[in-house]
């Protein structure tokens, strides 16, 4: 190492390491030092980055290139490095340049490690260049063999800050030089792979776009120069809108949101649901409607034809009719109006033709029918519509009814209305009152369509099992017509007249190759089935049907299958009289009650045994039929002399116990077949077999009236009962009973639950004489 005295120039831009070659702009300090060098035999200079806050430690010795001017006029030199140096002292020298003393930097040994680390760092820079496609720069990168020569290269680094130049040019240490520079180029090559994989991806999404775009717009002018327009569901909303019949309402709205569609680009997620919305809205039957029938008598064959009995519908629906045909003969609005519709609510058990009847009603009117289920519905979204704002928003299943109907006064049955439920989704029942009230459905409003639709000029028919289910509100809003079931000659008939022609016709059998008798007809009624409807009536005529096309296989002669037959076709009878059976002890009464599935015989149980006075009830009772026992017990005790009860037989533990346990019971209609039951008990006296009650009593005797007569009376039948006590405020209601089963069960109107008991016990001579 040896010690130089050199004019010094300070740099702040470019940082120049060894083996770089820079031009320089001069400036007064600068130029000075250039001259002082000229002066001198080596024509060199010491080039040392200009800090703020320190004096330099190292810089380059460098000589001179060229010197000259730039294209603007000012004077610049191209000076090239070629050692490292450190800087001493401050010296004194000619010119006005400032001197420093400097000490040349030893030559690094090469050893095996530094070959190692300059092999790695070549590999790094040969990889950034090739990125940027520099092929003379490789070329002269891979001429270098000297470690400290390749690692001085940073200098020409662009991705190294001058703070990063100036640590390198003060780091005489190869060995340490070309580990930063391989820690910081490897930084550096990680960050750009990051950056071009981001911005490669951005690029082919834009070129997609770009492409799609020119694509669409060749489309179109290719579309427009054959003349074939838009295709059909195209972006030609507003064409279709002015083409389209529409309310004013719906047509403002309807131009209001193809003004948003129009605004808005193609990738906004605000297009698909404006596309579905106005699809909706374009689908919908604004200005269709179907005429209705003016032909009374015709309508009233067309409901005969489909169904026996039901007097109380088909009259409403004749009703109905005439009043429009009236309102049309006179000049008077028809269609639409304010309190115009019909609502009615079908409510009977199942089987009775409630739902097969509203395609019936739409036959007699000449209008569409679209059926409407909602059991075990619980969203209200389901009746309303959901919210344009929601993913996958639907309208309410009325605007969806109304458009797979195709016109705007359909006949819609709301089947099951009984079994709509409730959850945090909101409560559908109460949705179904704007639906259903004449007096305001004429402006429904679904959050989908977010548009009034009147609903005035729709027949909505409602079905239900039981009434009791259904809020009293919903029920207020609609004409509740019962079906309370058949009779037994009402089935023979229906089965005569449409279930036997339907069965034999699904067994690809003729009237003249099977017959059943009226006889078998009455025996399946009676013995097989004990339900107010006729499915399982049907299912076991399909039943025969079978069999009979398989003995037809075999023998092809004509059939008939008659009472005696019954056994061979569908088995034994399911049913059997069984109130004599039940009524041979005492202490059972039979009662008469009404559940879901209509009427039916429940038979009370009282027992007594040794032990402190008490009542236990068994049997699944509710609340009501709890206090109803509780009631009976009460009265039989502070009656017992009037009755011939003897007190110390209540003094007992008393059992009360109501069969089929797994069947959920309550209602008030048993007090009076408990109080019977009770006294029978109490007396030894059994209750007549013939005979069957329903009423509820209080404290003093009294029989109140109940609900469900007409179906109470026809189970009453079913079951064989002969006589059947009623409460007598219940007796206006015998004029809806047929005739049929007023004929075969003696019903008597009752005050006091005494009068019940002194005509339904067997007198103690009778059990006297029956023991004997």
């Amino acid at each position: 190492m040896s010690d130089t005295r050199l004019p010094v120039l300070f740099l702040t831009d470019p940082i120049l390491l060894p083996g770089m070659v820079v031009p320089i702009e001069l400036d007064d300090a600068a130029r000075a030092a250039v001259d002082a060098a000229q002066a001198t035999d080596s024509q060199k200079l010491l080039v040392a980055p200009r800090l703020d806050d320190r004096y330099p430690s190292y810089g380059v010795i460098a000589s001179i290139v060229q010197v000259g001017r730039l294209g603007g006029g000012q004077h610049a030199a191209v000076v090239k490095g070629e050692k490292r140096a450190h800087i001493g002292s401050g010296t004194t020298g000619p010119g006005a340049a400032l001197w420093v003393e400097v000490d040349e930097a030893a030559e690094p040994t090469v050893t095996e490690e530094t070959r190692e680390l300059a092999a790695e760092y070549k590999k790094l820079v040969l990889a950034m260049l090739q990125r940027r496609e520099a092929w003379q720069v490789i070329d002269s990168v891979n001429k270098l063999t000297d470690p400290s020569a390749l690692a001085d290269t940073a200098g020409y680094a662009s991705y190294l800050t001058d703070v990063q130049k100036r640590q390198l040019l003060e780091t005489p240490d190869v060995v340490e030089r070309l580990r930063t520079l391989i820690t910081w180029t490897t930084d550096h090559l990680a960050e750009v792979e990051v950056n071009d994989k981001i911005a490669g991806d951005v690029r082919d999404g834009m070129e997609k776009t770009q492409k799609e775009f020119l694509l669409r717009q060749q489309l179109a002018a290719i579309r427009k120069e054959l003349g074939e327009g838009e295709p059909d569901g195209s972006d030609d909303y507003r064409a279709r809108i002015e083409a389209a019949t529409l309310p004013d309402n719906v047509r403002e709205a309807a131009l209001r949101e193809v003004g948003k569609l129009e605004r808005s680009s193609e990738q906004s997620p605000e297009s698909g649901y404006l596309r579905t919305w106005l699809d909706t809205v374009l689908d919908l039957p604004w200005d269709t409607t179907t005429t209705d029938s003016t032909d009374i008598a015709s309508a009233r064959e067309i409901l005969d034809a489909d169904h026996h009995g039901l007097e109380d519908v088909k009259d409403r629906i004749v009703e109905y009719l005439a009043v429009r045909a009236r309102r049309a003969e006179r000049g008077l609005q028809v269609v639409g109006g304010r309190g115009s519709g019909a609502v009615m609510l079908l409510a009977g058990p199942p089987g009775v033709g409630k739902t097969s009847l509203g395609e019936s009603v739409a036959r007699a009117l000449g209008r569409k029918f679209v059926r409407v289920a909602l059991g075990g519905v619980r969203d209200e979204a389901e009746i309303r519509g959901h919210r344009r704002t929601y993913v996958g928003a639907l309208p309410g299943r009325i605007v969806r009814a109304i458009g797979e109907a195709g016109s705007m006064n359909p006949v819609v049955l709301l089947d099951e209305i009984d079994k709509v439920g409730s959850d945090q989704r909101g409560d559908p029942a109460a949705a179904l009152l704007e639906v259903l009230d004449p007096a305001q459905n004429h402006t429904f409003r679904d959050h989908y369509l977010d548009l009034d639709l009147d609903l005035s000029d729709v027949v909505f028919l409602a079905t239900a099992n039981v009434v009791e289910q259904i809020p009293s509100a919903l029920i207020d809003r609609m004409e509740l017509v019962t079906l309370d079931g058949y009779t037994e000659d009402d089935k023979v008939a229906i089965a005569r007249d449409y279930l036997l022609p339907r069965q034999r016709d699904r067994a690809a059998l003729t009237a003249d190759e099977v017959t059943v008798t009226d006889d078998a007809l009455r025996k399946i009624a009676a013995d097989y089935t004990r339900e107010p409807g006729v499915r399982q009536f049907e299912r076991f005529l399909a039943k025969a049907m079978r069999k009979a096309t398989t003995r037809l296989a075999a023998d092809d002669t004509a059939l008939v299958i008659d009472e005696p037959d019954l056994v061979d076709y569908l088995g034994r009878p399911r049913f059997t009289p069984e109130s004599e059976e039940r009524t041979a002890v005492p202490g059972v009464a039979t009662g008469l009650a009404v559940t879901g599935m209509g009427g039916d015989v429940l038979f009370i149980e009282a027992s007594s045994t040794v032990g402190d006075a008490g009542l236990t009830l068994t049997g699944q009772l509710g609340d009501v039929m709890k206090e109803s026992a509780q009631i009976a017990l009460s009265y039989v005790r502070s009656h017992a002399t009037e009755l011939g009860v003897d007190p110390a037989a209540l003094d007992r533990k008393i059992h009360i116990h109501v069969p089929a346990g797994a069947t959920p019971k309550d209602g008030p209609s048993a007090g009076v077949t408990m109080v019977t039951a009770l006294v029978s008990m109490a007396t030894g006296r059994r209750v007549r077999a013939e005979v069957g009650m329903t009423g509820e009593v209080t404290l003093n005797g009294r029989v109140l009236p109940i609900g469900g007569l007409k179906q109470k009376l026809l189970a009453a039948q079913r079951a064989g009962l002969t006589t059947v006590f009623v409460p007598i405020r219940n007796e206006p209601d015998l004029d809806d009973v047929p005739a049929e089963v007023l004929d075969a069960v003696e019903v008597r109107p009752m005050t006091d639950v005494a009068d019940i008991i002194l005509a339904a016990l067997e007198d103690s001579t009778a059990d006297v004489t029956a023991a004997a």
